[in-house]
């Protein structure tokens, strides 16, 4: 697999798009995808912000303003996990209506951060430092999952302290 920081970056949001659909089909173990979409989805946005965001960030005012507005999206993403990790049933409309939500913020997210920021990543980043930066990601983003950083405590104290109040 590539150490290119941006292909793995887009492998995850690939992942992250295959366990939004085990989300909404009604056969295989929802709970279970959904651990799994709290784990890799928490550890991937909290590696982005420590590791990749502050390089991208130096990169330009508008790769700053890209690049914040994306740790703001992590933040709604967090926010729309944690009220489907607390929804009680699978197959729900309640369900169903905040996995939509969780769905359109973080479809939404990956849309616009591969449109702008890994884009400019692209063409700004040497492939050298690209792979260094892959390196540390990937090495963060283990680092978290094997911590369980999608635990639900740990994603009410990200809500908390990365919440609307922002």
């Amino acid at each position: 697999m590539s150490e290119d920081v941006v292909e793995l970056i887009l492998a995850d949001h690939r992942r992250f798009e295959e366990l939004l659909r085990a989300l909404r089909s009604a056969e295989g173990d929802r709970r279970s995808a959904l651990g799994e979409l709290a784990s890799v989805l928490v550890a991937h946005a909290e590696a982005e912000e420590s590791e990749v965001y502050p390089v991208l960030r130096e990169l330009s005012a508008d790769d700053a303003e890209d690049v914040d507005h994306g740790a703001e999206e992590h933040a709604e993403g967090h926010e729309a996990l944690l009220a489907l990790m607390e929804c009680d049933a699978p197959g729900t409309d309640e369900w169903d209506s905040r996995l939509e939500a969780l769905s359109e913020s973080v479809t939404h997210h990956l849309d616009e951060e591969e449109r702008t920021v890994l884009n400019d990543a692209r063409a700004s980043v040497g492939e050298q430092r690209r792979a260094e930066l892959g390196r540390i990601f990937r090495d963060k983003r283990r680092e978290l999952i094997d911590a369980r950083c999608g635990r639900i405590d740990r994603v009410r104290e990200l809500v908390a302290r990365k919440g609307p109040n922002r």
